[in-house]
């Protein structure tokens, strides 16, 4: 199994997830909060993290090729986009949170995604890159949903722009298998109804497992094929998880 580059979810808040894919035999490489904190870890040797400044093209372009010469099998990128997560760090629409808010939650993918596929197209190695949303309802789906969200606090207009933002990434993202016979790419969706939710250890493991269905595919992944949203938790050819 290749290595993975996680970007979106951080040290040491994402430890689980990390953990979870080197228990997929996969190292790991992502971002961390503050320099050195790593070494306070009970992290596996298996997981190696640098800093990353989110507003920044230049910090994002560091990010990759740091990345690059710690996994020396480095073909697996996946892009999370968790609202749940970001719902709770940006709780309130408040003009002074709405910069930070942007370079942390849309900023960040874009100019990754720019870097990475400069990258890519000066190597042309094979690679998959995932598309993980974990979404989050906002007011408006509250509003329609009725009575099934009546305990719910909505995610503030930020996030759920940011949201939708991501997801627009991600799917025109996608369409570039057309033209980039060394480029995967995979959209993965989970929503609060999904019952792996909140177990990162069965997303980390049902997206490695999926990893390696679209690495081993006999044929070529179209750009319609690519575009499609698949749910965290639906039925993988050939895998079966935790027997």
């Amino acid at each position: 199994m290749g290595d993975i580059l996680i970007a979106g979810k951080e040290l040491p808040e994402s430890l689980e997830l990390a953990v979870s894919f080197t228990k997929q035999n996969r190292n790991v490489f992502m971002s961390i909060r503050t320099d050195g904190e790593l070494s306070t870890l009970e992290a596996s040797d298996m997981i190696d993290a640098c800093l990353w400044n989110k507003g920044s093209a230049i910090s994002a372009r560091s990010f990759l090729i740091q990345g690059e010469s710690k996994l020396k099998e480095l073909d697996n990128y996946l892009f999370y986009f968790d609202a749940l997560y970001f719902a709770s760090k940006f709780e309130y629409d408040r003009t002074d949170n709405i910069s930070m808010a942007s370079d942390t939650m849309i900023n960040s993918f874009q100019f990754l995604a720019n870097e990475l596929l400069f990258r890519l197209e000066q190597r042309k190695d094979p690679v998959t890159v995932t598309f993980m949303v974990k979404t989050y309802p906002s007011k408006f789906d509250i509003l329609h949903a009725g009575s099934k969200a009546l305990n719910t606090v909505p995610a503030s207009n930020i996030v759920n722009s940011a949201q939708e933002a991501f997801i627009a990434l991600a799917q025109n993202f996608a369409t570039l298998v057309q033209e980039k016979q060394y480029l995967s790419v995979s959209l993965v969706r989970c929503d609060p109804s999904n019952e792996y939710y909140n177990n990162e250890e069965y997303i980390a493991a049902w997206i490695s497992q999926n990893l390696e269905a679209l690495k081993n595919s006999k044929n070529r992944q179209s750009a319609k094929n690519a575009a499609t949203w698949v749910k965290v938790g639906s039925k993988i050819s050939g895998f079966s998880l935790f027997k």
